[in-house]
This record gives structure tokens, sequence and C-alpha cells, in this order.
């Protein structure tokens, strides 16, 4: 029997990437299932409390959503609003998701705004696109990376589309997330507000290439009391486990949006 010896070198470098902590494989709960969750956090503002800032109710709805993996969206980083936190890691460590990353959009009060992507496993290659325009506006992203889960490898998207009232941003918007997964041979999750309801240009564009985890009688996602629109979405492509559940979670206080989860069954 041959056995195969790692040199402190490698035992360092792997240390240093994986945040300076003992690497441990990632593995899946025992009943092999994934949960994604989809989130505009408000910046972790209440709606119903001005100018307050509530991360603990924010990581509280993660973690209650037992989230394998979250996208995270109107996220602050070291904003004078939101009292100079780093909201990415402080909602990732109070819900217990070892892994996390930021992805800035634009400049904001002193800091960076954007979305966050949040996980139970090791985030690779990530990777920020700027999202075009035709009428001048806040800028969009598209952020994405590559997670391992026993050896199933898929990408995990996150994005936040224009929020105008004329959609031209968000179909070319859309346009450029269809463009960039064109020719992707793995598996796709993408989460995001996409700002776009069943039936607009955005989400036909969407439905082209994508499968959306709820395709009728979905529940709403905005406001956050009596949500009676959905404009949140979670869509896989080349997606071969299947879906065993979709819900909206009934979560009227910590943002202006309720969370969404789908759960996926990763059995072989």
């Amino acid at each position: 029997m041959k056995f195969k010896f790692i040199t402190l070198a490698k035992l360092w470098f792997i240390w240093i990437a994986f945040g300076c902590s003992t690497p441990k494989r990632a593995i899946l709960k025992s009943d092999g299932q994934l949960n994604v969750l989809s989130y505009n956090i408000h910046h972790a503002n209440p709606p119903s409390r001005k100018n307050i800032i509530d991360i603990d109710a924010i990581a509280k709805v993660i973690a209650d959503s037992k989230a394998d993996v979250v996208a995270l969206q109107e996220v602050d980083q070291l904003t004078k609003r939101s009292g100079n936190a780093n909201q990415t890691q402080l909602i990732a460590q109070k819900a217990g998701l070892k892994y996390y990353r930021f992805f800035k959009a634009i400049n904001y009060d002193g800091g960076d705004y954007g979305v966050a992507i949040l996980s139970k496993f090791p985030l690779g290659q990530p990777t920020l696109i700027s999202l075009p325009q035709q009428n001048v506006a806040e800028e969009r992203i598209l952020a994405f990376v590559k997670i391992k889960v026993n050896g199933k490898s898929f990408v995990f998207a996150n994005t936040h589309l224009d929020a105008t009232g004329n959609p031209a941003n968000r179909n070319v918007q859309m346009q450029q997330i269809l463009k960039t997964f064109e020719t992707e041979k793995l598996p796709v999750i993408l989460c995001g507000d996409l700002n776009s309801v069943a039936g607009s240009e955005a989400i036909r564009l969407l439905d082209s290439q994508f499968r959306r985890t709820c395709i009728e009688n979905c529940e709403g996602t905005i406001p956050e009391i009596n949500p009676n629109r959905t404009i949140d979405y979670i869509a896989v492509k080349n997606w071969l486990w299947p879906l065993t559940k979709h819900r909206v979670i009934a979560e009227s206080y910590a943002s202006d949006h309720r969370p969404l989860l789908a759960t996926f069954n990763l059995k072989p």
C-alpha cells in the first residue's frame, strides 16, 4: 500500500486559503438536502424602525431557516448609516455560516453597498460582473462563486436588478446574466431580487434558460406585511437534483422583503 504525504508548505497554504483554520471536508446533512435562501435584507433596517440597524434579526431569520447557502441583497459594508459595520461578516458569524463574501455594487455613505453570499461550504472562484444599463441609474452587479458539496460542484449566483420604473435596464441586465451562463456546463443556482413580476420581459428571458422554483400560484415576497407580488426568485439551470420544497418565510419585521427558501435533494 502506498501512502501520500503532504509537505509542511502545502499544509501552510491550505491553512491560509481557508481562513487560518484547520480545513475540514464539507459534509451535507444526513438527509442529503440542500437549503438555499434568497433574501433582500434592506441593509438590516426593519421598515417599522427608521434608522435602526438590527443585524441580530436578519441573522436569526437565516439561522432559523437552516439555510446551507444564502444570497443576500442590499448589504452595507462599512457605511455610516449602518454604524461602519461589516454586515456580511457579522450576519454570517451570528447565523453560523463559516464562509462569506461581499460583492460591491456602488460606493455609499463612506463605505460600500452590494450583495453577499454566505455558505456552510467553501466559496471558490468569486466573480463579479457589472451589469449594463439602457438608462442611467444605480449600478447593478452579478456575483457568483463555485461550491462543492460531497463531490458535487455547482455555481451559486446572486443579483439585484434595477429598481426604476422603466424595465429597460432590467431587460438588458437579464440578457447579460443569460449570456454569462450561456455556455456553463455546471449546474447553476441563480438567486436575487429581480424587481420583476411573472409575465414581465425580464422573467420571460429568465425562463428561456432557467427554471424557477415556483411557476404558478407563488406566494408574494413584498411588501413584508400582506405581500401581494413576487419579485424575489430562485432559479436553476443544468440542475440534476429534485426540488423538494419552495416557500416564502412569513417574516414581517426584519426587512421590507420576505425571504425565499428552496430545498433540493442531493442524494444520489
